[in-house]
């Protein structure tokens, strides 16, 4: 009988290993896997490569690793915001390492990632910072740079229902990152508001089907 359901958060990221990539699901406070990450906190692992759309806010999210030097690299689209304070001050110290990403060539990465696609072409960026290094192509007249796919290690992404198969749906505008990053791990985590029996979940409302997803957790 397949269950993917984990009794507890902390059980849920406990072989995440120093040096791990973990794709952080969320956009602003939507769809943010705060268990999870509270967890692996509590387990931890460091010189962690993290994907998230933002850095966290106050001490909160990831903030909260970045807070005590756990995170060694971070992707990410809005690094700079108003309550980012921990990220900016750990970034002038020399403490992490920042690759920006334009928003949706990141969440293209993460696709591309999930779907086998080693790398594409796309004008985003041409003729800014964000080019530097890579190599340019043009199309059809347009210009273009080459981006390579982003994949992890783990995701830990955020739903609002799922099965003991590790089908999920979500909750409105917690579907942002938690799709595509689920499919771009080699180990998804689900932190999820409710776990249903298999067939309770109505096939057209499921995203995110089982087969991208290793384990679920109940939010406490």
């Amino acid at each position: 009988m397949i269950n993917k359901v984990i009794a507890s958060a902390s059980e849920a990221v406990a072989d995440v290993d120093n040096g791990s990539t973990v794709l952080f699901g969320g956009f602003g406070g939507a769809g943010v896997p705060y268990e999870l990450i509270y967890a692996l906190y509590d387990q931890e692992a460091k010189n962690l490569t993290a994907v998230s759309n933002n850095p966290g806010y106050h001490e909160e999210g990831i903030a909260k690793l970045i807070a005590h030097d756990r995170i060694a690299k971070l992707l990410c689209s809005f690094p700079v915001q108003k309550d980012s304070y921990v990220f900016k001050e750990k970034y002038k110290q020399g403490k992490i390492d920042l690759e920006l990403i334009p928003q949706g060539t990141m969440a293209e990465r993460i696709r591309a990632g999930g779907a086998g696609i080693e790398a594409f072409y796309t004008p985003t960026g041409v003729g800014t910072e964000v080019a530097k290094g890579k190599d340019e192509k043009e199309f059809n007249g347009i210009t273009c740079i080459l981006e390579k796919a982003i994949k992890g290690d783990f995701a830990f992404i955020r739903a609002k229902k799922a099965d003991r198969w590790g089908n999920l749906v979500y909750n409105k505008s917690g579907r942002n990152f938690n799709p595509v990053m689920a499919m771009a791990a080699k180990v998804t985590i689900a932190e999820v508001d409710e776990i249903v029996e298999v067939g309770e979940l109505d096939p057209e409302a499921i995203v995110t089907p089982g087969i991208f997803v290793q384990r679920v957790v109940k939010r406490s």
